[in-house]
């Protein structure tokens, strides 16, 4: 399989698509002996839209959605490029595929479905394995979801299912009344809170974030050619539902963070096996065969602290080990960083 290289923005000689004349010609000629349906896709082209997109964002994470990219290498591609984290996904299928990875694609660790789901079968998948329930995130906009996914399986019996809030972000104009999409009834900041304390309130889920799509904005163009009075009506409309927007946004998130309180932390590695863990899942290594914790010796380490066999700093894995001893048995597959490390906890975009 070919490796496709976004690191460099293309050439001012690689900008072909400038040149219409050029550009069309040339695809119809690489492209003559292939009997359609086929997709082309234009390198240079792509690399301009991924450092483009870059510039414009101004440091803030871009999310990718699968649904407009529909090759697994381009998607890898993509978010190999500092600036880009994780995949917009179309369905829970496609989500659990792109998490999982294959021999010739890593997984995907932070990956979140579009659009509310109802496959049991693929709700079960996802339940059943930490390494995917620590990855894919599932998008509810009521009750009614929360109580579908506890039907399928009990929050007892599954591994703590990731949520992300949709939040409608259409404008209910004074006069023209609702412009925009219809996504979610969660509209009000009222709406949004009580769905958000219904899933603080329910074991087995965890709220991680918040989404909205304002496609009255973001979907729609605001200079149609030759139609100036309509042009002048959509930046008019664009801008008083912007405002809007930002103020109940920010009022929405405002209302779940006060819910949800700072997100900590969350290990992703068992200490012990360097094996996934959640909260449901121990490893035989930490529940029988680990040593006893060491007692404090004299020497102390740079920060302070008294230092064990393994470790400079406390017993519970937040420290790089210096001393020459060697690691716990059970840590066979620990590298030099000692056999604590963690992994950032990766979460759905608010």
């Amino acid at each position: 399989m070919t490796t496709i290289d976004l690191a460099t923005a293309p050439t001012a000689a690689e900008r072909t698509w400038t040149t219409p004349d050029v550009f069309w010609p040339a695809l119809s000629a690489a492209t003559a002996r292939l009997d359609p349906a086929f997709g082309v896709l234009h390198l240079p082209a792509l690399r301009h839209n991924t450092h483009d997109m870059l510039r414009r964002a101004a440091g803030k994470p871009i999310r990718v959605a699968s649904k407009s990219v529909r090759v697994r290498s381009v998607l890898d591609a993509v978010l190999a490029l500092p600036g880009y984290a994780g995949v917009l996904a179309y369905t829970l299928p496609e989500a659990l595929w792109l998490a999982e990875g294959d021999s010739g694609h890593a997984p995907i660790e932070d990956v979140v479905v579009g659009y509310p789901t109802a496959d049991r079968a693929a709700i079960a998948r996802l339940a059943a394995s930490p390494e995917l329930a620590s990855r894919v995130t599932l998008m509810v906009d009521s009750v009614a979801h929360l109580d579908l996914i506890d039907a399928v399986v009990p929050p007892a019996e599954r591994e703590t299912i990731r949520l992300c809030l949709e939040l409608d972000s259409s404008w209910d104009a004074p006069v023209l009344g609702h412009i925009g999409v219809y996504r979610s009834p969660l509209h009000s900041v009222e709406t949004v809170r009580a769905v958000a304390e219904a899933i603080t309130r329910r074991p087995g889920f965890a709220l991680v974030g918040m989404m909205g799509y304002e496609a009255q904005i973001a979907g729609q163009g605001d200079n149609p050619p030759g139609r100036p009075a309509w042009a002048a009506t959509l930046r008019w409309m664009q801008k008083n539902s912007r405002e809007e927007l930002i103020a109940r946004r920010g009022e929405a998130v405002a209302a779940v963070r006060a819910l949800t309180g700072p997100r900590r932390r969350r290990r992703s590695r068992c200490r012990w096996c360097d094996g996934p863990t959640s909260a449901r899942r121990r490893c035989s290594a930490a529940a029988g065969s680990r040593p006893a914790r060491p007692a404090p010796t004299a020497s102390r380490s740079s920060s302070g602290r008294p230092g064990c066999p393994w470790s400079t700093a406390r017993w519970r894995g937040r420290c790089r080990r210096r001393s020459p001893a060697p690691p716990p048995p059970s840590c066979a597959s620990a590298t030099g960083s000692g056999c604590g490390t963690r992994s950032r906890a990766s979460s759905a975009s608010t």
